[in-house]
């Protein structure tokens, strides 16, 4: 089940459950739409595709909330790393 986190990794600004701008890799790294696209949709941590995050239904998230842990690394959000250098890592 996706953890659904609260906030970009690189602006920390709040992305709710709801949030159609939020954006994760297939690790979960979470960005905002703005973020995500300075970042030429390349997750900064391991170099995966940023896609739009599903949305969960009002209704299961009483059962199934989405996460309160905060992850921020501004640092790490500084400038993408063109396509291909994460093989050379």
């Amino acid at each position: 089940m996706l953890v659904l986190k609260p906030g970009c990794e690189c602006c920390d600004i709040d992305l709710p459950a709801e949030s159609p701008d939020a954006r994760i890799c297939s690790f979960e790294c979470t960005f905002c739409a703005a973020c995500a696209e300075r970042l030429s949709a390349r997750c900064p941590n391991c170099g995966g595709e940023l896609v739009r995050r599903p949305i969960r239904p009002a209704d299961k998230l009483a059962n199934n909330p989405a996460s309160t842990t905060r992850v921020h690394k501004p640092s790490g959000c500084a400038w993408p790393m063109p396509q291909g250098v994460w093989s050379l890592l």
